[in-house]
């Protein structure tokens, strides 16, 4: 998990946050592998080292069912276009269909163009009409105050 937490880090980075991940080893360790598993996480390794994950973790659509989250995708920045995360994704994609989920779905910038690219070129459709709604642990804590 330690490697996990580092790429989780760079994505951080890469998305312009660098100071936003509060997870902790110990956190990936106990929520990914204690007696209720929150997330399945996929590692792609090259010679012993992880050069990019896979995490997700299970959903439920009023609409359609029972459906898969994909967190994030990351792979290393020298790593990009090696077929990476094609592997990756293509791992996701299996587990959801033996899962029987009904929908994958999972968010990406609107300017990270590349990701979008190779999103799309593998069929997925990226919904530009819909906004990422979100309540932090201030925004939670402020609601909760307000009741």
């Amino acid at each position: 998990m330690p490697e996990v937490l580092q790429l989780i880090k760079e994505l951080a980075i890469y998305e312009k946050e660098p100071g936003a991940v509060e997870i902790t080893v110990k956190d990936l360790e106990t929520d990914g592998f204690g007696n209720t598993p929150q997330f399945q996480c996929f590692v792609g390794e090259i010679n012993n080292k992880i050069e990019g994950i896979a995490l997700v973790y299970n959903r439920y659509s009023t609409w359609k069912g029972r459906a898969l989250h994909l967190e994030d995708l990351i792979v290393r920045e020298n790593m990009r276009g090696s077929g990476l995360g094609t592997a990756l994704l293509n791992e996701v994609i299996k587990y959801g269909h033996s899962l029987g989920v009904k929908r994958i779905n999972w968010e990406v910038l609107d300017w990270n163009e590349p990701a979008i690219s190779f999103y799309e070129n593998k069929g997925a459709k990226v919904m530009r009409d819909w906004d990422v709604v979100q309540l932090s642990e201030e925004g939670i804590k402020n609601y909760i105050s307000k009741l």
